[in-house]
Formats: C-alpha cells, sequence, structure tokens
C-alpha cells in the first residue's frame, strides 16, 4: 500500500511499515514543516493514505472532499514506547485492506471508519 506519514509520524513506525512491504513517504524527510492542507494536497496527488497523530485532520479530511483513492489513518492511542507504539501501527495497518475512501481513528481499544464524503458517490 501507498502512505503518506505525517511529520509527527514516528521514524520506527515507517521503517517498520517499509520492511512490511509498504510505500511509506515521510513529510519529515522531505517536506519539513508544511502545513496540514499541503499535505493533505500531496497525499490526494500521490494517491497515498495518510498517517498521522494530528487530530486536526478529522475536519480538514471532510471539508476537503478527499476522492475515494484518498484516505485518512488518525492514531490515536497512547505510546508507551517506541516498540509498542510501531507494533500498534503494523498490527493495525495489516488488519485491512481498506484505508482508502475511508476516514479511520485508532484509538487504545478499536478501529473506526468513517466513509469519507466524495467517497460515498
Amino acid at each position: 500500500m501507498k502512505f503518506l506519514a505525517n511529520e509527527n509520524f514516528p521514524l520506527d513506525a515507517v521503517e517498520a511499515l517499509r520492511e512490511k512491504g509498504n510505500e511509506v513517504a515521510w513529510i519529515r524527510a522531505d517536506s519539513p514543516g508544511v502545513d496540514d492542507q499541503t499535505v493533505l494536497k500531496r497525499a490526494v496527488t500521490e494517491n497515498r493514505i495518510l498517517l498521522t497523530f494530528d487530530k486536526d485532520f478529522g475536519e480538514l479530511a471532510f471539508r476537503s472532499k478527499l476522492p475515494a483513492t484518498s484516505g485518512i489513518v488518525l492514531f490515536r492511542f497512547t505510546i508507551r514506547s517506541p516498540q509498542v507504539a510501531v507494533k500498534r501501527v503494523t498490527t493495525a495497518i495489516a488488519s485491512r485492506q481498506d484505508w482508502a475512501g475511508h476516514f479511520a481513528v485508532i484509538d487504545d481499544f478499536q478501529i473506526r471508519m468513517r466513509k469519507l464524503p466524495d467517497a460515498q458517490k
């Protein structure tokens, strides 16, 4: 799968997803400091699923009417250690293939999926 990891996404998790065969671009490496709108635009342009810990992307996703080829996965779990974060991220991402067209929230207990407005058409 093709992902775009936001600037706040841990490097260890980016590397672990790459090791699992995912194509992961990382904002902190190629475009540090860009605004959320630019991050989201890049995800759409490159048909990538955005991975983030930034809850501002929820409102932005629904306001922007993302195409069905895009999606956002918002991680809202407690990071107890880098190793635990990597395990939680890789397990959650591997558990589904339908991230595109959805706004997903992964917390300490569950994965909640909501179709993006444009994806419902």
